[in-house]
């Protein structure tokens, strides 16, 4: 626990093929040939979540909190290696909050020092890249022909996607700590501080604004919003999920997700992560609290499960995919949340959200290592080692690649090939 007290005395105050891995190396931009309440990071928090682990007694799971080593594969897959570029250096402290984003056959990372590059997702090819000399806390967001990010001060800046020139500033209630999402004219923002904007896509202008009160702790992080045409559907550090009509801003709909429960602050603590949506049903989980299906249209529960996660859930051939803060990856019914498998072997490992792709879904971890999960069993088949200072980042996909970006400020691009 020396590690959370530590992280409790620090905390911000806001308003609020068989083997054990593949090893792929390139030469940066090469090809590779086929060989503000207070808040904590979620990384933070790996100690804690491991101490709480619930072991047998006796079990030599529970002696320390260890990554749990890496056993051997009988690999099903290779995860080849198709390109890796540097995105730029970034601070000591390491952002997570930044992630890449895709777009008509772009992909686009940014460091937390303030460079947002561009890459064509074929060949890594560099299309622009733009220095706002600027620390930055949240994004990359991507739509409506602008790239989006945020800052620590509440700054949102929007850039030309095709040219990286910067189009408009504006500067929100607080800290911006998750990628901002466009759909049409609307551009949605949420702050730390539990507020979700409706801005201008043209402009940056405020056009409405929804606001709940925040917990005084919650994780460092906020959801991103889901946006469609008609609602945008987020998740709050309340445990409460709720979907706003896109027009307007007035609330259509709220769910319950998670109640806090314990004495302490640090135990009553429910952060919903990101929602995700499959086949019309709202899907989300929390921390500390449930993981959950309601309907679109009503926000009714359609069901729920215990569960914790630091990380929203992936959604692949009917399925929902979970990575707990313990490091299980389970797969989910879509249609009443029953767990049909749960794989142990990443334990502790620090593992990113979930990215389901092809008939895999795709871990990475804090040492650095790419995992991929069959969808069907749960079995991993196929390893690579990305970076050895680790991967915290949520990956993105087109459906065909994926894009990691590590610690090591390099965003890789890699492919699944059936063995």
């Amino acid at each position: 626990m020396s590690r959370l007290f530590a992280t409790l005395c620090c905390v911000l105050l806001l308003s609020a093929c068989s083997g054990l891995w593949n090893d792929d190396s390139s030469a940066d931009g090469e090809p590779v040939e086929d060989s503000e309440a207070l808040s904590f990071d979620d990384a933070a928090f790996d100690d804690a979540a491991f101490e709480k682990d619930s072991f047998e007694e006796g079990d030599d799971e529970a002696v320390n909190n260890e990554p749990k080593e890496l056993n051997s594969i009988e690999a099903t897959v290779k995860i080849k290696k198709i390109w890796r570029n540097s995105i730029g250096s970034s601070d000591d402290e390491y952002q997570p909050t930044l992630h890449p984003a895709i777009g008509d056959g772009v992909v686009y990372a940014a460091s937390n020092r303030g460079r947002i590059s561009a890459w064509s997702i074929e060949k890594g090819k560099r299309l622009w890249r733009t220095d706002l000399d600027i620390s930055l806390s949240g994004g990359v967001g991507f739509g409506a022909g602008l790239v989006v990010v945020g800052t620590a001060k509440g700054e949102l800046i929007a850039l030309d996607a095709t040219t990286g020139e910067e189009r408009w500033r504006v500067t929100l209630s607080s800290e911006i700590l998750s990628a901002p999402a466009a759909q049409g004219d609307l551009l949605v923002a949420q702050t730390q501080d539990g507020k979700v904007y409706g801005l201008s896509v043209a402009s940056g202008e405020e056009i409405w604004r929804y606001s709940v009160e925040v917990p005084v702790l919650t994780l460092r992080g906020t959801a991103g919003p889901l946006v469609t045409p008609r609602m945008v559907i987020t998740g709050f550090a309340n445990g409460k999920l709720v979907a706003l009509n896109a027009a307007t801003g007035a609330l259509l709909w709220e769910a319950k997700l998670a109640t806090g429960e314990g004495k302490s602050e640090l135990e009553k603590m429910v952060d919903v992560n990101s929602p995700i949506m499959g086949n019309e049903v709202v899907y989300a989980t929390s921390y500390q609290g449930r993981a959950g299906a309601f309907s679109r249209g009503t926000g009714r529960e359609l069901w729920a499960q215990k569960s914790s996660s630091y990380h929203p859930p992936a959604f692949g051939l009917g399925r929902l995919f979970v990575a707990d803060t313990e490091g299980q990856v389970l797969r989910l019914r879509s249609s009443g949340g029953r767990a049909e498998w749960t794989n142990t072997d990443l334990l502790r490992r620090g593992l990113t959200p979930p990215l389901a792709v092809g008939g895999y879904v795709l871990v990475a971890d804090s040492e650095g290592f790419l995992h991929a999960l069959s969808q069907a069993d749960g079995v991993i088949g196929g390893r690579v080692k990305v970076d050895g200072d680790g991967v915290a980042v949520a990956m993105v996909s087109d459906g065909e690649t994926i894009f990691v970006q590590d610690r090591d400020d390099d965003l890789s691009a890699y492919q699944l090939i059936a063995k």
